[in-house]
C-alpha cells in the first residue's frame, strides 16, 4: 500500500515537472568543425546531468532543457548565437565550447545581455579575468595562468631545461605564452624561443627548425588537433627532432588528433598532454560509474572508461550543469543576475571531477586550479592515460 502511494506521488511529481514550462540552458560550441569532438563531449555531459536533474523533479519543479547551436569555431557565428539565446524566454545560461578566441569575442555581448556564461573547456585566462563588473563568466576547466605552472613543472621534473614554445597565433596562444614564461622564470627553466603558427597551417618546418637551432630540448605545444597532428608528423620527418619531447596543452584532445596523426606515428612520438579528469582513475567511483552507465546507455554502449572521446568535456559540462541547478534552486529564481550572484555563494558540491568546496566566490570564477590538473600520455591504442608524477 505504502509503495503504491509512493509511486503515485512520484508519478504526480514527474507529471507536474513535465507540464511546467522548461528552464532552458543554451549550448554554443563547435559541433561540426576542427574541435567537434570537444563540443560533442560537452553536449553529452550536459545531457547526462539534465537527465539526472529532471528524473529528480527538475529545477524549481520545472524541467531543464538544452538548446543547441553550432558556432563551428567561428566568432561571428558565436556572437550571433549569443544574441539569439538572449531572446529566448526562460533561458538562464549558456554553456560554451572549446575555442578561447570565440569566447573572447562573445564576452561583450554576453555581458551586455547579462547572460550567464558557463565555460567547460576554453582555457584562456582573460575569459574569466575579463574586466566586466559584474562578471557573468564562470569556468570549470583549465585556466591558462595555472596551466603554465603544471606544464613547465612537468618539463622540469623530466630534466628538460630549455623549452621551446610553439603556439597558435590566437588569444589562447598569447595567454599561454604569458603563463609559461612566468612559470619558467619562477622555476629556473629557460624559454629557448617562441614560435607562432596560424589555424589551418600545413608546414611547420621553419618554426620547428628555429626552436631546435635556439637549443630547445623540448617543445611546449599549444594547438588544436589538426595543427597538432601536422606538427607531430613534421617532427618525425627529421631524425634530429623525432625524439624531441612534446609537452602539450589539451587542445589536441578536443579533436580527432590520433586519427589525423595516425597511431603508428603517435607511437614514435614522446607526447605528454594536460588533462583534469580521467574516467579510468576517478575521484569518486560511485559518481563515475553513474555517469559512465548513463553515457553508455544514452550515446555509445561500446565506450569504456579509457576511451571516452574528449572525456574532460563530458566531466566539466556535467559538473557545471549541476552547479547551475544548485544555484537556481538556492536562488529560488531564474532571473539571470540573481542566479549569477548565487553561483558565487554555493558552499559545496560533490561533483564528478572533485568535491568542490565553495567552487566560486566573488573574486574567483575558476573552480579548478593547478592542483586539480594532471599530466597524461597516449597508450599503445591511442587512449589518454594519466601519468603518476
Amino acid at each position: 500500500m505504502y509503495r503504491l502511494v509512493f509511486l503515485s506521488l512520484l508519478l504526480m511529481t514527474s507529471s507536474l515537472c513535465l507540464s511546467a514550462p522548461p528552464i532552458y540552458l543554451g549550448l554554443d560550441a563547435d559541433l561540426s568543425a576542427v574541435a567537434k569532438e570537444g563540443g560533442i563531449a560537452i553536449k553529452r555531459g550536459a545531457l547526462i546531468a539534465i537527465e539526472e536533474i529532471n528524473a529528480n523533479g527538475g529545477v524549481l519543479g520545472r524541467p531543464l532543457s538544452l538548446i543547441v547551436k553550432d558556432h563551428r569555431g567561428n566568432p561571428a557565428r558565436g556572437i550571433a548565437n549569443i544574441k539569439a539565446f538572449s531572446q529566448q524566454e526562460g533561458l538562464v545560461a549558456v554553456l560554451g565550447g572549446v575555442h578561447t578566441p570565440v569566447a573572447m569575442k562573445e564576452l561583450p555581448v554576453i555581458h551586455e545581455n547579462q547572460m550567464i556564461y558557463l565555460d567547460p573547456w576554453a582555457a584562456g585566462t582573460p575569459i574569466i579575468d575579463n574586466g566586466f563588473e559584474p562578471n557573468f563568466a564562470f569556468r570549470v576547466s583549465v585556466r591558462d595562468a595555472e596551466a603554465g605552472k603544471v606544464l613547465i613543472r612537468h618539463a622540469k621534473n623530466r630534466g628538460l631545461t630549455r623549452i621551446g614554445l610553439l603556439l597558435e597565433r590566437t588569444g589562447w596562444g598569447r595567454s599561454n605564452e604569458a603563463s609559461m614564461t612566468a612559470a619558467a622564470q619562477s622555476m629556473g627553466v629557460e624559454i629557448a624561443g617562441v614560435e607562432w603558427f596560424n589555424w589551418g597551417q600545413k608546414d611547420f618546418s621553419k618554426q620547428i627548425s628555429t626552436l631546435v637551432d635556439l637549443g630547445a630540448d623540448s617543445i611546449a605545444l599549444v594547438a588544436n588537433a589538426p595543427e597538432g597532428a601536422a606538427i607531430g608528423k613534421q617532427i618525425l620527418l627529421n631524425p634530429s627532432t623525432a625524439k624531441l619531447p612534446i609537452i602539450s596543452h589539451w587542445g589536441i584532445a578536443g579533436g580527432a588528433f590520433v586519427e589525423m596523426l595516425e597511431l603508428e606515428n603517435l607511437k614514435k612520438l614522446d607526447i605528454s598532454v594536460l588533462q583534469t579528469y580521467s574516467f579510468s582513475d576517478p575521484y569518486d567511483k560511485a559518481i563515475n560509474k553513474k555517469v559512465m552507465d548513463s553515457y553508455q546507455r544514452m550515446f555509445d554502449p561500446n565506450v569504456s572508461a579509457s576511451n571516452i572521446p574528449a572525456a574532460v568535456g563530458v566531466a566539466h559540462a556535467y559538473d557545471l550543469v549541476h552547479l547551475l541547478a544548485k544555484a537556481i534552486e538556492k536562488a529560488k529564481s531564474v532571473d539571470r543576475p540573481v542566479v549569477r550572484d548565487t553561483l558565487e555563494t554555493i558552499s559545496e558540491y560533490k561533483g564528478l571531477v572533485k568535491h568542490y568546496s565553495a567552487p566560486f566566490s566573488k573574486d574567483r570564477h575558476d573552480a579548478l586550479l593547478a592542483n586539480d590538473y594532471i599530466i597524461a600520455r597516449f597508450d599503445e591504442l591511442g587512449r589518454i592515460i594519466p601519468v603518476k608524477e
